[in-house]
This record gives C-alpha cells, structure tokens and sequence, in this order.
C-alpha cells in the first residue's frame, strides 16, 4: 500500500467520534422518502450499504413544513419521521457506521403545491430562474413571500428543534445545510437578500442569520455534534454574490467562534476561473481562514482525492454520485478497483432500482 493510500484511507478523530477513513459520504437527494415524509426500511438498508464511509451525511431533511421544496424527501419534524429516522441510524450502527444529519429549509426553492397554496418563503421577494420539480411535474418557479424581521426568530428555533430531533433519532451529530442556494444561502448572498433590516445590507448583517441558526444548533445538541455546508462560489438555483470571497470570508471566520466539528465546503460545478472575486478552489482559499476540520466537495475522483489530502487543502474528502453508485466506495479506493457507472435515470424518485442494486465489489469479481 502506497503512501497516499494509507494517508486517505487513515483514520481521523472527528471532536470525538473517530472516523475509519476520510472517505465521506456527501448527502444526495434521492426522493424516496414514504408517507409523510418518513423514512422507511428501504431507506435504512440503502444507508447501511454505504455505512463504510468515513462518515455519512445524510440527504437533506427538512426541519418544518414550510422548508420542504422536493416531493419524497424526509423530514425530521414529526414523530413519524423521528422513527423511521431511527430504522436508518440503528442499521448503520449496526454496520458499524457514523451518520450526521443534513438539516435543510429549501427557502424560495419551491412551489405553493407543498404549501397548500401558500408561497414559498424567504429573506426578499426575489423569484428564481428555472422549475420546481413537484410530484405532478416541474412547474415554474414563483416569487416568494419575504419572512417578516418577526418570523425569523421562529425558523432558527425550528433548526434547533430539527437538531434535538436528529439525535433523539439516534444520529451522531448534525449538518446544517447553508449551501446550495436554499435557505441560509438566500441570506448569505447579495443576489437574493434585499432586506433592509438587521438581517440584510452588510455583510455582516446577511450572515447573521446562518450565525444565528449555528448558535442555536450547537448550543441545543453541542458545537461537537454540529457542521454546517457552504458553497462560496456556488451558482446552483441561481445563485450569485458581488464579493463572495469577501462575503464567505467573514462568515467563514466568524465561525471559528464556535468550534464546530466541521466546515464542509462545496467546490464550484461551473467554471467561475474568469469571474472577479469568485475563488475558483475554494477549499485551498478559505483553508488559512478556517481553523478547524474541513471537508471539500466537488467532483473529485481517487486521485485528486488523494492530493487534497497531501496538499493539506482538507482534512477529508466528500463524495456524491460516486457513494451512489459504489457502496464500498472506501473498499474500492483501497484496492484502486473499477467503478459502477451511476444511473442519472433513477437518481430521484423510484424504487429499489438504481437505490439498492448497484453491485459491491466482491459481487463485480464473481461475475468476472
């Protein structure tokens, strides 16, 4: 075994719960969640598959009615969803396995069908390009309603609320989701945060929201049990900033006050090389401002993996379509074996097809 093998494949003491490898799972919608939004056995048996990962994070899961955006995707607000929740938490701790999970409020990404009529909600009544993908269809996307200065104080409790709920359901910590262009990113960027008030304008004022729902994340289950998603230099859902590296870097700084378990940051899926203030490698941008443990995300394969890891641009790596489509991703970086080719057909919605049959390595050799 070569040095950049055992260096990726070494475990990592997470402020406390120790880590096998740096090999991590990224969370990925799936839209297979059962009735009102519960987690089910298929669920629980497609996360244990992959419970070899460094660590899992789950996909998205909203912490109220009012942050759902996505048909089939699981809560963590109702009591139903806290126990179907443990069916998946309990299998992979049976595999041996760690599992955060990624607390989610889509903002103004969704439609008035998940709201029985009601429009989405967010930090300023900016519409966003593009559909929303609902049970019956895509649909174009509406301007949401702008929350009142007064209504802001209830969503970061729902946050603290869905993290109290997680550990009752027997997840190891939290990830709060403030990528992507959802909620906490709406607050974050200048493109769609035209508030007025305490909550928009500087810099400073559109972060607080994500600091605010960190504190109240970390001090309701424990800044060791909690990581938070950014993108900096994300477009995705429309998304843009005027200085995002200034803008990040403030909120990245800002929360070394908390000592979290981690920054999990989200490389850029387009090209943002020839955009002034755009970094186009975050992790190795925002490395010196962070001072604790970092993920990156983005597109990496085995190799690239590896040289983050000896560059020292992160502490562990994030994968997404790659664990969807291997569930021994780990197992299969260690031996340098071939991958199972992912199925973008079945990515959302569905059955076990394209969920729970892709081929584990040692079924790949006896079919050989």
């Amino acid at each position: 075994m070569s040095e950049s093998k055992n260096l990726f494949l070494t475990n990592y003491n997470l402020s406390g719960l120790e880590l096998p490898n740096r090999v991590i799972m990224a969370p990925m919608t799936r839209s297979r969640a059962g009735d009102g939004n519960v987690p089910t056995e298929m669920n629980a048996k497609y996360y244990k598959q992959r419970a070899s990962a460094g660590l899992i994070i789950s996909e998205g899961t909203q912490i109220s009615p009012q942050g759902v955006g996505y048909p089939w995707t699981p809560g963590i607000h109702s009591n139903g969803q806290v126990e179907g929740w443990k069916k998946v938490t309990k299998a992979v701790h049976e595999a041996d396995g760690r599992i955060f999970a990624q607390l989610w409020h889509v903002g103004r990404i969704s439609h008035p069908v998940f709201h029985d009529g009601d429009l989405p909600v967010a930090p300023s009544a900016v519409k966003p390009e593009g559909e929303a993908f609902t049970a019956s269809g895509m649909k174009e996307f509406v301007t949401p309603r702008a929350l009142e200065t007064e209504e802001i104080p209830g969503v970061i409790e729902d946050y603290a609320n869905a993290a109290e709920n997680a550990i009752a359901a027997g997840f190891d910590g939290v990830e709060i989701h403030g990528a992507n262009g959802y909620l906490i990113d709406q607050f974050i960027q200048d493109s769609t945060n035209k508030r007025t008030d305490r909550y928009g304008g500087s810099v400073k004022n559109r972060a607080r929201f994500a600091l605010e729902v960190t504190e109240a994340v970390a001090e309701a289950i424990g800044a060791e049990k909690t990581g938070i998603r950014l993108s900096p230099s994300g477009e995705f859902n429309d998304m843009h900033d005027s200085n995002p590296k200034q803008t990040f870097g403030y909120l990245i700084e800002q929360l070394n006050q908390f000592d979290l378990a981690y920054l999990h940051l989200v490389e850029p899926l387009t090209d943002v090389s020839d955009m002034k203030n755009y970094a186009d490698n975050v992790a190795v941008h925002f490395r010196n401002v962070y001072d604790g443990t970092l993920i990156t995300c983005g597109n990496y394969d085995r190799e690239s993996g590896i040289r983050a890891l000896e560059n020292d641009h992160a502490d562990l790596v994030a994968y997404a379509t790659l664990y969807l489509a291997n569930p021994d991703l780990p197992e299969r970086f260690a031996a340098n074996a071939g991958l199972n080719e992912p199925d973008r057909e079945t990515f959302y919605g569905g059955d076990e097809k394209g969920y729970l049959d892709y081929p584990f390595m040692e079924e790949t050799e006896e079919v050989a």
